[in-house]
């Protein structure tokens, strides 16, 4: 049986994973080309998103591990009965780790190219300096890839709890032994 209260917790970890995510989408890094006597230069202001990118990137990482954890990660602990319900959990699994290696690189690359700010002046006399930025939807799509694992997260743990409930049936190979009387 799946426990309900683990999987609430992974639901409330999921959804502030994704809603930091969003807020950081909504809060990138943005900048304006300053000028002073003789040079223009990038102003950058808030860099909140940052923060935020990697607040979701963790969040979605203990997420990840408590379902692993909980689950002994497909690969320790004894045979699941064979059947739906394991076909269906080892798919899912599979499509878990897709779809959080793909969160958690849309969330870091996120944070990474959105803390990068450009640290040079130009004269005045050349072009303006490049203010470089993050582009939209990078943490969108981070936002989307942890709906996504929680989602495939949480169905991976409740089919993997009911093929783990069966009993794998013993075949009788061997040839038995009778009293000696």
């Amino acid at each position: 049986m799946a426990s309900t209260l683990l999987l609430l917790v992974v639901f409330v970890f999921d959804l502030v994973a994704f809603a930091l995510a969003v807020a950081a989408e909504q809060r990138r890094a943005s900048a304006r080309i300053a000028q002073d006597a003789n040079s223009r230069y990038c102003v950058y202001e808030s860099d909140i998103a940052t923060g935020m990118g990697v607040g979701a990137l963790l969040f979605l990482l203990v997420s990840q591990i408590l379902v692993m954890l909980a689950t002994r990660c497909m690969c320790c602990g004894r045979a699941l009965s064979p059947g739906r319900s394991r076909a269906l959990a080892v798919f899912l699994f599979i499509t878990c780790w897709v779809t959080f290696i793909i969160a958690e690189a849309c969330l870091l690359a996120g944070s990474v190219r959105n803390a990068y700010h450009t640290k040079y002046r130009a004269v005045l006399s050349a072009n303006p300096p490049s203010c470089e930025t993050l582009r939209k939807g990078v943490f969108g799509a981070g936002a989307a890839f942890v709906v996504f694992t929680g989602i495939v997260s949480e169905l991976y743990y409740v089919f993997y709890s009911k093929s783990d409930e069966g009993v794998i049936p013993t075949r009788d190979t061997g040839i038995r032994m009778g009293a000696f009387n």
